[in-house]
């Protein structure tokens, strides 16, 4: 628990926001633009990894998405595809999209420091053969989704260098941490092994994975 926070050190206002922090550099504000530049595109084209953030009405959401670089295809400067991949069926970022189609993505590429952010609207797409072209290891996605971009900007690099995110010595043990099987125990209501699933998560890894 935090002490407790005086009315006046509470920020409630835009006033008293912009008050508190300088204006914004002008580059900051130019580096915006309402479609994806060649630059903006090289950049989405070698990245292997965007996270996509939602809104429906039970909340928000943000959800990982990952393949090889270029998985998410531009196809000109106002569209992308994402494939949908295999994953946990929970379907939350799909079931948000049906009723709210406002999306956002942010790339990130390994050992670049800068990231990617594209704001729109997505619709759900099962073409037979568009789905078919995001064909990995035999399998195809059950759905495309479709991005119209309407902002598109890159972030400058303080977060990840301050995060010292791709420094190999910045790395940690996986084995700090609980594991999946350890997780899952912990919260699951019926008799679950933790151990057993840790086990054999990595030949489920290999027949999941697409």
């Amino acid at each position: 628990m935090i002490a407790k926070i005086l009315p006046t050190h509470r920020l409630t206002t835009l006033e008293q926001l912009e008050a508190l922090y300088d204006a914004p550099l002008t580059r900051s504000l130019f580096k915006e633009i309402d479609h994806i530049s060649d630059h903006y595109r090289a950049f989405i084209e070698k990245s292997p990894f965007v996270v996509v953030a939602t809104s429906g009405p039970e909340g928000l959401d943000c959800s990982p998405r990952g393949d090889p670089p270029g998985f998410v295809r531009v196809v000109d400067e106002k569209t992308v595809l994402i494939p949908d991949r295999r994953g946990n069926n929970r379907l939350d970022t799909l079931h948000n999209l049906l009723r709210d189609p406002r999306i956002s993505l942010l790339f990130l590429i390994p050992g670049v420091n800068e990231t990617l952010r594209i704001n729109g609207r997505a619709e759900l797409v099962t073409d037979p053969d568009l789905c078919a072209s995001f064909t990995m290891q035999g399998k195809a996605p059950k759905c495309v989704i479709v991005v119209t971009a309407e902002r598109v900007y890159f972030q400058c690099s303080k977060a990840l260098v301050r995060s010292r995110l791709w420094d190999a010595d910045a790395q940690i043990s996986r084995a700090e941490l609980p594991s999946t099987g350890e997780i899952l125990e912990a919260l699951c209501t019926e008799p679950f092994d933790g151990k057993a699933y840790d086990a054999g998560y990595t030949e489920h890894m290999k027949k999941t994975i697409y």
